[in-house]
């Protein structure tokens, strides 16, 4: 498998670059795993939006859907310049029928609702989900392919079902909205001490903190999850990558 960030800031992207958004690619299949505000513009530094077979969506707050809509009118245009491409199947939870219905665009996107307590097959990923404790209803992820793994928190904070879903993962991009000072329960986000905890009770090989807050020295983050977790640990950012 190999993940690239596209975007990873919380709430709204930095200028010129993108909220959340990544890539994951695997025996010549791409998916996009969320798609926040200025994904569009970012991932076609790496392919062309025809060139996507899938997404999916851990929720449906505009900082991981926003370009869903641009993403469809690229393809329509690039099929009206002969560009055609297959219909994209976009996965999403059902428990927002209007956001969701915004999934299904002409022949062009097919909105497929994923059923949480089953594991969904995508081309040669297997994706297992856990909801999350955040303020509208969101899944974690674990993906595995060929006896690897990785798993995305989506939006979340910090709940005990965590570890054993994370256990021995081989990355962990994992949500970091806030220092370690903060709480972020309220919110629905992680911190930079529950990053690092999560990340060593569940003996992951490396964690990567996304979603990152708009204030503060980052580099914080890394030094706080570090009192926790004695592993690599990575701040995400444009175009950041691993193979496994």
């Amino acid at each position: 498998m190999k993940f690239t960030v596209i975007g990873y800031w919380g709430g709204y992207p930095k200028a010129d670059e993108a909220s959340t958004g990544y890539l994951l690619e695997h025996n010549g299949f791409k998916l996009a795993i969320d798609y926040g505000s200025g994904v569009l513009s970012k991932m076609q530094k790496v392919l062309k939006p025809e060139e996507l077979d899938a997404v999916i969506l851990s929720h449906y707050h505009p900082d991981h859907t926003a370009d869903i809509g641009v993403l469809q009118h690229a393809r329509l245009i690039q099929g009206f310049l002969g560009s055609k491409s297959e219909c994209l199947p976009i996965y999403g939870h059902l428990e927002d029928e209007y956001e969701f219905s915004k999934l299904t665009y002409k022949h062009i996107t097919k909105g497929i609702g994923y059923q949480p307590l089953q594991t969904l097959t995508i081309g040669p990923f297997d994706v297992q989900f856990l909801q999350t404790d955040h303020p509208v209803p969101c899944y974690a992820m674990r993906i595995e392919a060929d006896g690897k793994s990785l798993v995305y928190t989506g939006d979340t904070s910090y709940k005990e079902q965590l570890v054993s879903f994370s256990k021995d993962a081989d990355l962990l991009v994992c949500e970091c909205n806030f220092y370690g000072s903060q709480d972020g329960k309220n919110a629905g986000h992680m911190t930079s001490f529950d990053a690092g905890t999560l990340a060593n009770n569940a003996n992951v090989k490396k964690l990567l903190l996304t979603h990152l807050p708009h204030y503060g020295e980052l580099e914080q983050l890394k030094k706080e999850a570090s009192e926790f977790y004695s592993g690599p640990i990575e701040l995400a950012s444009y175009l950041w990558s691993k193979d496994f």
